[in-house]
């Protein structure tokens, strides 16, 4: 889910870490959403019966790739992940950062094979579940089916907003825009909302945004200045994150 020579100063806060970070508890996963479709008080053994296996990856190892057959939908425990695609002319495109508590591979069950490939941005941990044991508990808890097609939704807004984004043609709005999202992902999942790890490289999330790498540097650097953020290596935290929310919404430019 951040070093290239640039007048301005130096912002180091994309540099990945070898350790491990701490699992989100499974009451904020992704996948207890689907367990908490039996009602009431969920038995969080419910998620074993879901859960083939958990499995960690180190830094840059591929947790599934383009055209693979689809098996499972994956949900980080811990760690956060990077998606990509392959363009027409035979560029990386990344197409989004995960972090804890986050499901990815919703969007391969149509195609049934996987359009995208996820690599792991540090030692990351991922619970495993086969969508065809959901399909079997389909017929043992009806609730499953809403609960899936309740956050294959969340998904679709996610690349509806993502499209909204890079119609923006500030990058302040962009990067204001990218900062604010991550923000309300943390706090969905109970995680602190003001305080950003970034284990993805500034070129990452330039790509992603469709900003140059020297641009990303000159914004987080012109935030920095104006005392929306503080970064210390690659975390990053929110001072003003009524102001960042501000610019992301078309708000007056910080200064030049």
């Amino acid at each position: 889910m951040l070093a290239v020579s640039t007048p301005l100063k130096r912002v180091k806060i994309g540099k990945a870490s070898s350790q491990p970070c701490a699992p989100i508890a499974c009451t904020e996963c992704g996948i207890y959403n689907l367990c908490f479709a039996v009602g009431g008080d969920t038995d969080l053994s419910f998620l074993n019966t879901l859960v083939k296996s958990r499995r960690t990856y180190k830094r840059g190892e591929p947790i599934f790739s383009v055209g693979e057959p689809f098996r499972a939908v994956f949900a980080i425990r811990s760690g956060s992940v990077k998606t990509s695609v392959l363009t027409d002319d035979g560029r990386v495109q990344v197409t989004g950062f995960h972090i804890s508590g986050e499901l990815m591979g919703l969007n391969s069950l149509v195609a049934n094979r996987y359009n995208s490939e996820a690599r792991a941005l540090e030692t990351t941990s991922v619970c495993e579940v086969p969508f065809e044991r959901y399909e079997e508990l389909v017929e043992q808890v009806p609730g499953l089916q809403q609960q899936m097609i309740r956050i294959m939704s969340q998904e679709i807004n996610h690349h509806q907003e993502m499209m909204l984004l890079l119609g923006k043609k500030r990058a302040e709005e962009r990067l204001a825009s990218f900062l604010v999202n991550l923000s309300l992902r943390l706090k969905h999942h109970s995680q602190p909302a003001e305080e950003l790890k970034l284990s993805m490289s500034r070129s990452d999330i330039g790509n992603y945004l469709g900003l140059a790498e020297e641009t990303v540097c000159r914004v987080i650097t012109r935030f920095e200045e104006e005392s929306l953020i503080a970064t210390q290596r690659r975390n990053v935290r929110l001072i003003q994150p009524d102001r960042l929310l501000e610019i992301s919404r078309g708000g007056p430019a910080i200064a030049k």
